[in-house]
């Protein structure tokens, strides 16, 4: 086992609640459940997870591997495999850690920057595991796909990836002090003997209040002019096999000219979004059917998945497309203050029991086909469970879960 991999480690056992707390971890499981149609050996490997019955747990390049007790005395001796990157595929994912200086910080911090994530998958590199690429081994006599063994180290191993992002590194080949390594090699080679002194500074207030001078003496912004005032302004028609009208560009010109008036405004809200995230702020403008079709071939991006995002940007922008990709577990006496509340309303609006389930994030109503998701900007996010059995978002966030529940209560037919 390469020394930049850690070592044998106990999984921890886990109580009733989830084996993973963090988005990342959730992945891993999700890709896990989402592997196999066996519930019936998923729900095994959850019980003996629980109870402790997975074993010490090495990990090195594409595969983690542990004893894990069965029925019989002898333990068998489980593993899952996944596939390690190829050094192309790490250069890529190597240039996309350094390219922000805060993915490194949050690693080192046990956090996995989402941006990261999907920064390196748009380029080709998947770090989170794919359902098809998990590969699970076991010496026991069952040939499920994977076995309860399989699943017990799968689902045990969620809280050490919870713990430590690196060990998806780790899986696919190059372990923590390897990374670090690279990364500080790649900084060490963008310095140059020619490049100027860092400046030194000056304090954070007073950056502020002279930004705040020059803001009150700035020139009001003119207005924009219309899309096709702009048309006029195209020096040359759109490229030749580009796949591009002139109205694709008078629309381009427009939003382009529109971002820049927010930013310039302060609104920075839309400065750092992904290639994904931005395809989506454009999708949900209606630009026209052609374009979301392009929107979506173009970002290789599953359709129904799209338009849901779509739709959370339309009612909450950046945060509303966070808020459907992201569960997180946020104060647990913030959840339970909107529980109290919520239990309270549903007693005056309807005569009929409502159960509520809490989970990270969200608050569901689970007969009604009612959800309601606390963003990080302490907003209420109202859901509603579709014919396809989805979660769609259904309004705008409000402070209040119960002003969020209102929103949505008729349109379930309640």
């Amino acid at each position: 086992m390469s020394p930049s991999l850690p070592g044998p480690r106990r999984a921890p056992a886990r109580g009733r609640r989830a084996f993973a707390a963090t988005w990342w971890g959730q992945a891993w499981v999700t890709a896990l459940e989402d592997s196999t149609l066996d519930s019936g050996r998923l729900s095994r490997g959850r019980t003996y997870a629980r109870q402790g019955m997975v074993g010490p747990v090495t990990v090195a390049p594409g595969q983690v591997r542990a004893d894990v007790q069965g029925s019989r005395p002898r333990p068998y001796r489980s593993a899952v495999h996944l596939p390690v990157l190829a050094d192309a595929q790490w250069d890529t994912l190597l240039d996309t850690v350094a390219a922000r200086a805060g993915h490194l910080a949050a690693l080192l911090d046990g956090e996995m920057p989402a941006e990261l994530v999907d920064d390196a998958r748009h380029a080709g590199v998947p770090l989170l595991p794919q359902p098809t690429e998990l590969d699970p081994e076991c010496s026991c006599p069952d040939w499920g796909h994977p076995c309860k063994h399989a699943a017990a180290l799968c689902y045990a191993i969620a809280a050490t990836i919870d713990a430590d992002p690196f060990l998806l590194f780790a899986l696919r080949g190059r372990g923590r002090d390897e990374v670090l390594a690279e990364l500080r090699a790649r900084r060490t080679a963008g310095r140059t003997v020619d490049t100027p002194p860092t400046p030194a500074g000056i304090h954070a207030a007073g950056a502020y209040a002279a930004w705040a001078a020059l803001a009150e003496h700035a020139p009001r912004l003119p207005k924009l002019p219309e899309p096709s005032a702009l048309a006029a302004a195209l020096p040359i028609p759109a490229p030749t096999g580009s796949g591009l009208t002139s109205t694709d560009l008078e629309r381009l010109m427009a939003d382009a000219s529109a971002r820049a008036t927010r930013l310039l405004s302060g609104d920075t809200s839309t400065l750092r979004l992904t290639q994904h995230q931005d395809a989506v702020r454009i999708a949900a403008s209606d630009p026209g059917p052609e374009w979301f079709h392009h929107l979506i071939q173009n970002t290789g991006a599953n359709p129904i998945a799209f338009a849901r995002l779509t739709r959370a940007w339309r009612h909450g922008g950046p945060t509303g497309i966070a808020v459907a990709e992201q569960p997180h577990s946020p104060d647990p006496s913030a959840m339970a203050v909107a529980r109290t509340s919520l239990t309270a309303a549903l007693a005056e609006m309807t005569d009929a029991p409502v159960r509520i389930r809490a989970w990270r994030n969200r608050l569901t109503l689970t007969n009604r086909g009612i959800q309601l998701r606390l963003g990080p900007d302490a907003r209420w996010y109202p859901y509603l469970q579709e014919n396809d059995g989805e979660w769609w978002p259904a309004a705008p966030a409000a402070t209040d879960p119960v002003a969020a529940l209102t929103a949505v209560w008729q349109r379930t037919g309640t």
